[in-house]
């Protein structure tokens, strides 16, 4: 079974965490925050990775911890699922359009995290949520994950649009490289015989 449920608890947030890998793309998310449950259900949905995130936060002061934290354990979990990535294909991409945005990605489940963003979010809120937390997620994503993570905005005006089309290309990225290569399936996918 290539699944994992944690909780990660701080001062500022509680974050439960459950996913399985070789899921459907089935999703229960609630974190308070709605556009980033909507952002949460795209990333299950499109990877197949069935998902269920609970958070409760500080929202009073605002939603940047709830949805860094939320990377970060969604991360760990990843890491945990994957175990040693036998047979994993590792690499994955996406070219995903969605009406005036077009977004590039490409990643790597190495465990060397690192994240290039280039991704302009034209307006500085997505209703009332902070469009700079969309790359807050994928660098916590990124980190905790071991996820070498490439993300490239190509076209785009709506920032709702690009936001979205950011989590899918990402998910169908992930899709891809959390995949079992079946001429590989017992082989870690690396000459050094680890990651």
């Amino acid at each position: 079974m290539r699944s994992h449920s944690l909780t990660r608890a701080t001062a500022e947030t509680e974050i439960t965490v459950t996913l399985d890998l070789d899921g459907t793309g089935a999703y229960d998310n609630k974190t308070g925050v709605g556009f980033f449950d909507h952002m949460l259900d795209q990333l299950a949905r499109h990877a197949l990775i069935d998902l269920t995130v609970r958070a409760t936060g500080d929202l009073h002061i605002d939603d940047h911890h709830t949805v860094e934290d939320t990377g970060i354990a969604i991360g760990q979990a990843l890491a945990a699922a994957l175990g040693d990535k036998r047979g994993i294909r590792r690499y994955g991409s996406c070219l995903l359009p969605m009406d005036d945005a077009l977004v590039r990605c490409a990643l790597d489940l190495s465990a060397r995290p690192f994240l290039i963003w280039n991704v302009d979010l034209p307006s500085p809120t997505i209703g009332s949520f902070d469009s700079e937390l969309v790359r807050e997620f994928f660098q916590a994503l990124s980190t905790h994950g071991g996820i070498t993570l490439h993300i490239d905005m190509l076209h785009g005006l709506n920032s709702h649009h690009i936001a979205e089309a950011t989590f899918k290309s990402v998910a169908r990225a992930l899709r891809d490289a959390i995949e079992v290569d079946p001429r590989k399936a017992d082989d870690i996918p690396s000459t050094k015989g680890a990651l």
